[in-house]
């Protein structure tokens, strides 16, 4: 079977505090998009679970999000591994932000869960996807949501309208618990009006979505990085995107755009700050 996994973005990225239990609640609002990995899942008869990538420095093994999805999966059916083949086509940019693992770890629980004639509803495997990680029950979902609590909590919102988006990765990586630590003894300089983004959403007006995106974990990035965000942000709106943010805990800025030609121009112009650059749209 071969199944796609699409990147997320955060339009709103929001952290409320730290939980008793070490993690800390968030309030987000997440948007698929066509960008996407391809994985082929593949029955063999070695009784071994094997994966394979286009990279040569993902790990093919147990500690690769996909496998620790699959083993997750019989373990809540209370079944013995079986024998399969995961091949992963790389698109999404690793470290990006972009729930590049996650969306893989979500597609194989649709694949495995379609395999067997779609036996548990979409929330039935997103509730195993939390077992994997925070963001992958948004995954098996997609499309636009508001995330809460760990990024499990998850409640559908009307879709964005369709859009174009372009996508820049900067040539570092960024540390998520690392910029997790840091964000308890930060001073955030605002927080994103997520409220008025779904009120946006609920009219149907791009724009307002727009202008209300924010991400607080670009006030935690080094002074360097940051800058380097910053300067592609500016640089998509110079472009005429609508609005631009960082997504996850970045380092991808990206932007929205009403309007394919000025999305074209602006990931040119991108081409030329070096990294990663993508001109897709929302799902």
């Amino acid at each position: 079977m071969e199944v796609r996994a699409n990147a997320k973005l955060n339009l709103t990225l929001d952290v409320l505090g730290k939980r008793p239990d070490g993690y800390h609640d968030l309030r987000m609002i997440m948007q698929s998009v066509e960008l996407a990995d391809t994985l082929t899942l593949t029955c063999n008869d070695t009784g071994e679970l094997r994966v394979s990538t286009n990279l040569h420095f993902l790990p093919n093994n147990e500690k690769n999000l996909a496998a620790q999805a699959a083993l997750r999966w019989w373990e809540c059916e209370n079944a013995a591994p079986c024998g399969l083949d995961i091949n992963i086509e790389k698109h999404i940019p690793v470290c990006a932000g972009l729930a590049g693992g996650s969306s893989d770890a979500a597609a194989v629980l649709r694949a495995l869960n379609q395999m067997e004639d779609a036996r548990l509803s979409p929330q039935a495997v997103a509730g195993i996807g939390s077992l994997v990680g925070s963001d992958v029950p948004y995954c098996v979902m997609g499309g636009t949501a508001l995330a809460e609590g760990r990024g499990e909590v998850l409640t559908p919102l009307p879709p964005l309208p369709k859009c174009w988006v372009v996508l820049c990765k900067p040539e570092f990586s960024i540390s998520t618990p690392a910029l997790f630590a840091k964000i308890d003894s930060v001073r955030l300089r605002c927080r994103p009006d997520t409220q008025g983004a779904i009120a946006a959403l609920e009219t149907g007006d791009l724009a307002g979505v727009a202008r209300r995106m924010y991400n607080v974990f670009e006030d935690t990035l080094p002074e360097r990085q940051r800058a380097r965000v910053n300067d592609i942000k500016n640089a998509l709106i110079q472009c005429g995107a609508l609005g631009a943010s960082m997504s996850g805990t970045g380092p991808t800025a990206f932007g929205l755009f009403d309007d394919k030609a000025l999305a074209q121009e602006a990931r040119e112009r991108l081409s030329d700050f070096g990294g990663e650059v993508f001109l897709t749209q929302t799902v």
